[in-house]
């Protein structure tokens, strides 16, 4: 089942002499479930087109589509809303609140919505993520490691359409790394989670189940690795 289609996606930056195609023409579908790696060398175009992705960014032409929905046809109000239920955002670093403690961090999405959380799932993420001890601490009393699981819990929270990871393990040490990469199978098989991660490591790449390379702009590779 399709979730993701992209049509025609193109940025650009700037004019005349200063104007930069981050992307060009760019156009592929995910199905749901699947986990998928964009990688490609440092200005490639691949975090311009996760921003996108997750309607951080505008593009200036081409469409994105979530679960049949025109992202960028919705209002600023609806966009907000979509942002914050249909995807859920790990960043390189971690982005916590840094007033928040774990539990908080991770239930913000909801409690913005002036929700209450799912307790059961709530305490099946903290558990799942090895945070069980960790609820209470604020983000500078956790490790490098611990504060991206909190990230990972907190994007999981609203069961997002997409999950989106821009460079997950980039400010982490390798013992993290792999435990990161591990805690992102793991909600991509027991969750059936749609996971979609900007890389420049092909060996992190290798863990999901299809890699699409981009370079200068434009896919120009998209296979399938399990």
């Amino acid at each position: 089942m399709e979730i993701l289609r992209v049509e025609n996606l193109c940025k650009r930056y700037g004019k005349d002499s200063t104007l930069v195609e981050a992307l060009k023409n760019v156009s592929f579908k995910v199905e749901k479930g699947e986990f998928v790696a964009i990688v490609g060398p440092s200005g490639s175009g691949k975090s311009t087109l996760l921003h996108i992705l997750g309607g951080v960014d505008k593009p200036t032409s081409g469409h994105v589509y979530v679960e049949g929905t025109d992202v960028f046809s919705l209002n600023e109000n609806n966009l907000a809303i979509f942002r914050r239920r249909q995807v859920g955002l790990i960043y390189q670093f971690y982005n916590l609140i840094p007033i928040l403690n774990v539990k908080e961090n991770i239930s913000l999405p909801v409690l913005l919505d002036g929700k209450e959380p799912d307790e059961k799932y709530l305490q099946e993420l903290i558990e799942t993520l090895g945070l069980e001890n960790r609820v209470n601490h604020l983000p500078n009393e956790l490790s490098g490691g611990q504060q991206q699981r909190v990230s990972i819990g907190r994007a999981l929270i609203y069961h997002p359409s997409l999950l989106l990871a821009d460079e997950p393990t980039g400010n982490l040490d390798s013992k993290s790394s792999h435990e990161i990469m591990e805690l992102l199978e793991i909600s991509n098989k027991r969750y059936g989670q749609t996971i979609i991660m900007i890389t420049h490591d092909e060996n992190l790449a290798m863990h999901a189940d299809r890699i699409i390379t981009i370079e200068d702009g434009k896919i120009i590779r998209d296979e399938k690795v399990k």
